[in-house]
C-alpha cells in the first residue's frame, strides 16, 4: 500500500520535534523540519520516485543521509531512528509543540517537573495553578497556555481538506480494484470544504459483504469500528475516520445527493419537496410509494424544479435562490488559470531559481507568472532591500530574453509596517509590474488598528494585491481582527485585488470573504504562494476555495491573458 508523502513529512517532523525536545542539535532538528517541508511540496509521490530510482539528493535539502531514510521509510513503512527516540520520550508531548508559548525548553521543563505529557494533562496543571508555580511561568503564559489547548483539541477533530485527499485518493485507488460500478467520497470533502472531520465514501456493487471484508483489510486502518453488511465505520492511523456505505444503484443519485450535504441545504430541499407534494430522502423522491427521481443528482434537481447545484454551492448560502433566479455563477475552473502572481525563489525563503520557478510553470501551461521574493523587512525570510531586488529584476531580464513561451514579471512581496507603511520606497516600487502587499509580525494588534492598518497600506498606489488577506493559519493561528467589509470597501475604491492563497495551510481568503468580494465587485487573484517548483500544484486548493465562494473566470485577474492582465494592473 501507498505511503503518501505527507505520511513521511510528518514521521521527519515528529522526529525533528521528539529532537528538539530532547535538546539536541538545532542544525540536525532544522535539517529534519526542511526536509519535511520540502516532501510535502513534492507534487509526485516519494514513493514512486524511490521506485524509479531517482537520486533523492537531487531535491533541496536532502543529503544522502535523509535519501536513505526515505527509502527505508518507502520501503519498510518504518523509520528505526524514530522508534529508537519514541523509547526515550513520549511522542505524546508533540502535541504540546501546537500551545503558543510553549517552545521545546518549556516542554521539556513541564515533563520534568511535572510529569506532563498530553494536552489534557497540561490543562490540569494550566488550571490547578501548578503550572504558575514555576520560574518563567508567569499568569499570562498560563492563560496562553489554557487558550490553547481549547484550540488545539478543536483543531483535532478536523484535518485539512489537502491532507484528507491523500487519503481519500488512496482508499479510492484501492477500492478500485473491485468491481464497482459508483464508487465516490461524498460529504464536506466533496463540497471542498477547507477542513473535513471525516470520510464518507458511497459504493455500489453487486456483494458488498465482499466491498467491506475488503475495505476492512486497508493497510493504514488503526481500529475498525463496525463492519456491517451495508456499512462499515474505521479510523485510520492518523485518526481520521472513513464511512463506506453501500448504496443501490436504482438510488445512486439521491443517497449521493444525501451524503453530500450540507445539511442545511438538504433540509430546503426536502422543504421543496414537500411543498410539491412529494418526500425526499437518501433513497430518492418519492410521490407516495412511486420514485419520481432517484438515480442521478440531475435527475433529483430537475424533479424538484431546479437546476443542478455544483456540490461547491451547497451550503444554503443563496445557491437555491440564484438557480431559480438563472443567476447561478459559471465557476472557476483549473483550465482557466493563465499565471500565477505569486512565488518566491533563492533569492528569499525560496528552493529554487527563478528560471527554475519560470520553466515548471511554463510545463503547467501558463502564460506568465510574477516573482515575489520578501522584502528587507521579513529578516527570517531573507528578505531583499533594494539593492538585490533591483539585482533581481536585472535576472528577471536576462531569462526573460533566455525563455521562450512563458513571461516573468517583476514583482515583490512588501511588508506592511505596523504604522501601514511599506517596507520599500515607492521609487523602486513603481518599477514593479506587480506589488503584493503583506502582514507578517504584529498579528494580534485590535481590529481597530489592524484594519487602520491595511487600509492606509492599501492607500499607496503601487500596491496591486493584498496577500493572505487575514494571516490565519488553519487549526494553529486564528485570523487577524479586521473589519472585513470596510477593506473590501477600500480595496474596490482603489482598485486592489485580494488574493485567494492556494497554500493548504492558509486558504485564505475563507469562502465567506471570498463570496462578500465578489459581490461586491472586488476582484481577487488565485495564487500558490510557492516556495518551490511543486508547490506550484497548490493552484488546485485555490480554485477548489474560490468555487466556493461563487468565483467565476470574470473575477480572477490570472485568468486574464497577458496583455490585459498588464493592462489591468498599470490602472
Amino acid at each position: 500500500m501507498a505511503i503518501t508523502n505527507s505520511e513521511i513529512a510528518k514521521i521527519f517532523t515528529k522526529y525533528a520535534d521528539l529532537l528538539e525536545i530532547k535538546g539536541e542539535n538545532p542544525f540536525k532538528v532544522r535539517a529534519y523540519r526542511n526536509a519535511a517541508r520540502v516532501i510535502e511540496n513534492i507534487g509526485k509521490p516519494l514513493e514512486e520516485l524511490v521506485h524509479e530510482g531517482y537520486d533523492l539528493t537531487k531535491l533541496p535539502g536532502i543529503g544522502a543521509d535523509l535519501s536513505s531514510y526515505i527509502k527505508e521509510i518507502v520501503t519498510t513503512g518504518r523509520f528505526s531512528k524514530l522508534e529508537e527516540l519514541e523509547e526515550q520520550i513520549p511522542p505524546t508531548l508533540i502535541q504540546l509543540l501546537a500551545i503558543e508559548g510553549l517552545g521545546p525548553k518549556r516542554i521539556r521543563v513541564l515533563y520534568e517537573k511535572l510529569h506532563i505529557q498530553s494536552l489534557e494533562d497540561l490543562r490540569q496543571a494550566a488550571q490547578s495553578g501548578e503550572i504558575a508555580k514555576l520560574p518563567g511561568f508567569g499568569p499570562t503564559l498560563v492563560q496562553k497556555i489554557l487558550k490553547g489547548v481549547t484550540l488545539a483539541k478543536k483543531a483535532g477533530r478536523r484535518f485539512k481538506w489537502s491532507e484528507a485527499k491523500e487519503y481519500a485518493d488512496d482508499i479510492v485507488e484501492y477500492l478500485s480494484k473491485l468491481e464497482l460500478k459508483h464508487l465516490v467520497v461524498a460529504g464536506s470533502y466533496r463540497r471542498k470544504k477547507e477542513t473535513v472531520g471525516d470520510l464518507d465514501i458511497l459504493a455500489t456493487a453487486k456483494n458488498f459483504s465482499q466491498v467491506i471484508e475488503y475495505f476492512i483489510r486497508y493497510p493504514k486502518i488503526k481500529e475498525i469500528v463496525s463492519a456491517g453488511s451495508t456499512r462499515s465505520t474505521v479510523i485510520l492511523t492518523n485518526d481520521l475516520q472513513v464511512d463506506l456505505r453501500s448504496v443501490e444503484d436504482s438510488s445512486y443519485g439521491a443517497a449521493l445527493n444525501y451524503f453530500t450535504g450540507s445539511k442545511s441545504h438538504n433540509i430546503e430541499l426536502r422543504k421543496i419537496a414537500l411543498d410539491l407534494g412529494y418526500k425526499l430522502n437518501e433513497y430518492g423522491l418519492f410521490q407516495g410509494s412511486k420514485v419520481i427521481a432517484s438515480k442521478s443528482e440531475e435527475e433529483l434537481y430537475k424533479a424538484l424544479g431546479l437546476c443542478y447545484i455544483e456540490p461547491e454551492l451547497r451550503e444554503n448560502r443563496g445557491e437555491i435562490e440564484a438557480c431559480r433566479a438563472k443567476k447561478l455563477p459559471k465557476l472557476i475552473e483549473q483550465k482557466d488559470i493563465r499565471g500565477d502572481l505569486h512565488m518566491h525563489t533563492v533569492y528569499s525563503d525560496g528552493k529554487h531559481t527563478i528560471e527554475d520557478m519560470a520553466k515548471a510553470a511554463k510545463e503547467m501551461g501558463y502564460e506568465y507568472i510574477a516573482i515575489t521574493d520578501h522584502s528587507k523587512r521579513l529578516t527570517v525570510a531573507k528578505g531583499l532591500d533594494e539593492r538585490r531586488i533591483l539585482e533581481e529584476f536585472e535576472e528577471i531580464e536576462r531569462i526573460n530574453e533566455k525563455i521562450e513561451g512563458i513571461t516573468i514579471l517583476k514583482g515583490m512581496e512588501v511588508d506592511i509596517l505596523e504604522d501601514g507603511s511599506l517596507d520599500m520606497s515607492d521609487e523602486v516600487l513603481k518599477q514593479m509590474d506587480v506589488v503584493l502587499a503583506a502582514i507578517h509580525y504584529k498579528l494580534k494588534l485590535s481590529k481597530e488598528q489592524q484594519t487602520k492598518r491595511v487600509l492606509k497600506a492599501l492607500e499607496n498606489p503601487y500596491v496591486h494585491i493584498l496577500a493572505h488577506p487575514t494571516g490565519r493559519i488553519i487549526n494553529m493561528r486564528e485570523p487577524m481582527q479586521l473589519d472585513m467589509p470596510k477593506i473590501l470597501e477600500q480595496a474596490k475604491k482603489r482598485g486592489v485585488v485580494m488574493e485567494i492563497n492556494a497554500q493548504p495551510d492558509r486558504l485564505d481568503l475563507n469562502d465567506i470573504y471570498i463570496k462578500m468580494a465578489k459581490e461586491m465587485g472586488v476582484k481577487m487573484a488565485i495564487n500558490t504562494d510557492s516556495h518551490n517548483i511543486f508547490s506550484l500544484y497548490y493552484m488546485e486548493y485555490g480554485i477548489n476555495q474560490a468555487r466556493r465562494g461563487w468565483c467565476e473566470r470574470e473575477d480572477v485577474i490570472n485568468t486574464l491573458p497577458l496583455n490585459e492582465l498588464k493592462k489591468f494592473l498599470q490602472r
